[in-house]
């Protein structure tokens, strides 16, 4: 198992496949930006397998395939079942925008892909235009439950609460995710990039207070997923509702994660910006060994937290750019 200097097990990487995506969510990347990664730096298939295999024997057992939006890749599902059949990868998830996933849903629950989270910050047709940049509540509510028929179990919404923004649709959420039994995890906006420093965050406490009241929802100790949120359960248990707060109440000490771009860089916090370019490697011969060596030696410069209440400056790429 892979170990940081502070003792915290690195078992979850988050695996980008693009840079680009369809939508200009208002936080993430910056309408008219044209500065995107050139496909001969992305990282091929086969160099994808070999480093998701290295880190496999090093303990990885989660993976997540992210973006940008990950289905503007060309044949993911033939990549989700590479990774997916690789010895020790026991949990092969995906985070979309599902504006695609109707076309794509059956062939990648085929290929091993066992659960989704989907961006949805509003269920309101124009305030969706606002944040998206253009009409995506349909697309994205067919491919939810495209993603439903497909047997896709659990599936998350991710909803970015914004003060001024979408912050009074919450409450209709968390109806929707209870008609359904989605898992609905509530985010705090980070300051990424110009972006995400333009976006308004919303303290989720009182968020929390008022949906335990309200849908008398109830504390639930079992962690969905190994990631950062906390959640409440409704009094059924068929529902759950996360709040993840990196602004408000950061969960540092128990990070279990690093990411890797696109390009075959190494993110080892979403908040610094320490990081090992493996693309290199890669094409330069190196053995398999010398990439577990390099994991190995990346994991031991993970710092201890970040710093975005105390810098919220600091980090100027984009959430895209990183891979979510």
């Amino acid at each position: 198992m892979l170990r940081d200097r502070y003792g915290r097990s690195i078992e979850y990487l988050r695996l980008s496949v693009t840079d680009r995506c369809d939508l200009r969510c208002s936080y993430c990347i910056p309408k008219g930006f044209k500065g995107f990664e050139e496909p001969q730096h992305w990282l091929t298939f086969d160099e994808i397998e070999r480093l998701v295999a290295a880190f496999s024997r090093l303990g990885t057992r989660r993976l997540r395939l992210t973006g940008g939006e990950p289905l503007l890749r060309r044949n993911l599902a033939e990549l989700a079942g590479r990774l997916s059949s690789l010895p020790g990868i026991d949990d092969l998830s995906l985070s979309t925008n599902a504006t695609r996933l109707v076309h794509h849903a059956a062939e990648l629950r085929a290929a091993g892909v066992s659960r989704i989270n989907v961006s949805l910050d509003s269920l309101d047709r124009a305030c969706m235009q606002q944040i998206t940049g253009r009409d995506s509540l349909g697309m994205i509510l067919d491919g939810i439950m495209a993603g439903k028929a497909a047997g896709f179990d659990p599936i998350k919404i991710n909803m970015v609460a914004l003060r001024g923004v979408n912050e009074h649709q919450i409450d209709a959420m968390v109806a929707f995710c209870i008609e359904h039994q989605f898992v609905l995890r509530l985010i705090e906006a980070m300051p990424m990039g110009a972006t995400g420093r333009d976006a308004t965050w919303l303290d989720l406490g009182p968020i929390e207070r008022h949906l335990r009241r309200h849908f008398g929802l109830i504390h639930q100790p079992a962690t969905l997923g190994g990631g950062p949120a906390r959640y409440l359960a409704t009094p059924d248990g068929r529902t759950s509702v996360g709040f993840i707060t990196p602004m408000s109440q950061h969960f540092c000490a128990d990070c279990n994660r690093v990411r890797l771009s696109v390009d075959g860089t190494l993110y080892l916090c979403l908040g610094q910006e320490d990081k090992v370019e493996m693309r290199p490697l890669l094409r330069g011969g190196a053995s398999d060994a010398e990439l577990e060596q390099a994991i190995r030696a990346a994991i031991e410069l993970k710092p201890e937290k970040h710093e975005f209440r105390e810098q919220p400056g600091k980090i100027i790429r984009f959430m895209s750019q990183t891979g979510g």
